[in-house]
């Protein structure tokens, strides 16, 4: 392998950043493309005439195809770097939105979600292939954290403009005008990324300090590498703390959120969507908080962070379903905030990942980790759709407060069953790395 690695004092060039600006703003279109039904729910449902659990299909899909990509992506990344997969990815997510601007019927709209799922998959970890390969090794962590945190913009984007351009024009023209964005995109990614810096020939990061040059690998190996990381109770930790602090923003953003802030509650499509923008505002002010906390205070992490997360949504939640009548504004922003801390604490778990396995099964740990949030996800959006379907209310002209309160309350059993083996596993991984000792055994008469 031929390399020349920069000075130890040389930054990344011009081009290094116009490449990242453009796979940021590709980024920012795959999270407009993702959340494009948070905020018209109410028109989908409409437009196919489906009921709730059939418009929860739209979520679950696209979500099970993005987390079931992932490890081939990462096989496709290793193979062909960045800039091919990442265009293909594009023209899926355009394809999957044209398909959506005329398809006549729910089985042809999720096959589109499920071409945008897959074109989905393609563009972070390909965004975070090129982090590695064109910028210093140091900066790789602030680089990753201020990628998620610009991307988070997508979804403002879906929230406010997209719904606006729905509602002043079609259905068509709206996705259609998302599906010319990808191409558009496509075309930019082909014509301005490139794989890795001209001066080497493989995708290498390089620690400018030391001058250590190692090969970028995306791959998730399977068999023995998973059963090993999952035998780690770090691994479990992980995989939990994933599991339980994201899923109810998750399913309150992509689909739940919007009906039921305007057919539940009574609020206006502005209102509602003021505080949909709440909850991703927050999200990005407080993703960097809780990435330093996490820095500082690596052993206590779980206890300090994600269950203390976690327990304020609970609590959020079961404050507006309990209130008498309709919530009030403040009571509901108080929720998007409760809701934006699951985003930064699920991210924790990928510390957790990354600190309790070796450099070569890392992959697979965040493979794993990385599957528990779309597992419960998955299960809070489609449980909460069935529950409104069970009640007779799940279609806009159905949908009532006391609906949506009831199925909101099946993400109970998902935060119960997630801090408690949050608890046990922390437990576990402490007593793994010797922070702790084990219980001794009961002496028997």
């Amino acid at each position: 392998m031929t390399a020349l690695p920069r000075p130890a004092s040389a930054g990344p060039g011009w081009q290094a950043w116009l490449i990242w600006s453009v796979a940021v703003a590709g980024y920012i279109l795959a999270i407009v493309n993702r959340s494009s039904l948070s905020a018209v729910g109410v028109d989908a449902a409409e437009r196919f005439h489906a009921d709730a659990s059939t418009l929860s299909l739209f979520a679950v899909v696209q979500l099970a195809v993005y987390g079931g990509m992932q490890i081939p992506i990462g096989v496709l990344l290793d193979r062909f770097g960045s800039r091919p997969i990442m265009v293909v990815g594009m023209l899926l997510m355009a394809a999957g939105q044209l398909v959506m601007a005329f398809s006549p019927t729910v089985g042809v709209a999720i096959a589109a979600r499920v071409l945008l799922g897959a074109g989905d998959a393609a563009i972070f970890p390909g965004v975070l292939r090129l982090i590695a390969t064109w910028f210093p090794a140091q900066r790789g962590p602030i680089m990753v954290q201020l990628t998620g945190i610009i991307g988070q913009t997508g979804q403002l984007i879906a929230v406010i403009p997209l719904a606006a351009l729905l509602h002043a024009t079609t259905w068509s023209i709206t996705f259609g005008s998302i599906a010319g964005l990808g191409v558009l995109f496509a075309v930019l990614i082909f014509v301005i990324i490139r794989n890795h810096p001209p001066e080497v020939d493989r995708d290498v990061s390089v620690d400018t300090d030391t001058g250590v040059i190692r090969v970028v690998t995306s791959s998730v190996d399977s068999g023995v590498g998973i059963r090993a990381a999952w035998a780690h109770p770090g691994t479990r930790l992980a995989f939990w703390s994933h599991f339980t602090a994201p899923f109810a923003g998750t399913a309150f953003v992509l689909l739940w959120g919007m009906p039921f802030l305007t057919a539940g509650e009574g609020l206006s499509t502005a209102a509602a969507a003021g505080i949909l923008s709440t909850y991703v505002v927050m999200g990005m002010v407080i993703g960097p908080i809780m990435g330093e906390l996490s820095r500082r205070i690596p052993t206590m992490r779980s206890r300090a962070l994600v269950l203390p997360a976690v327990g304020l949504q609970l609590f959020a939640w079961l404050a507006v379903i309990v209130y008498p009548g309709p919530a009030p504004l403040w009571l509901l922003y108080a929720l998007a905030f409760a809701l934006a801390m699951g985003g930064p604490a699920s991210m924790i778990a990928f510390d957790h990942a990354r600190t309790h396995n070796p450099a070569h099964r890392l992959s697979t740990a965040t493979g794993v980790t990385n599957a528990g949030g779309f597992i419960a996800a998955l299960i809070a959006i489609y449980a909460i759709g069935l529950a409104l379907d069970l009640q007779g209310a799940g279609t806009p002209e159905t949908y009532s407060l006391e609906a949506f309160r009831l199925a909101f309350l099946t993400q109970v059993p998902l935060w119960l069953l997630g801090g408690y083996f949050i608890i046990c596993e922390r437990r576990r991984t402490r007593i793994h790395v010797g922070l702790d000792q084990p219980k001794p055994p009961r002496r028997t008469k």
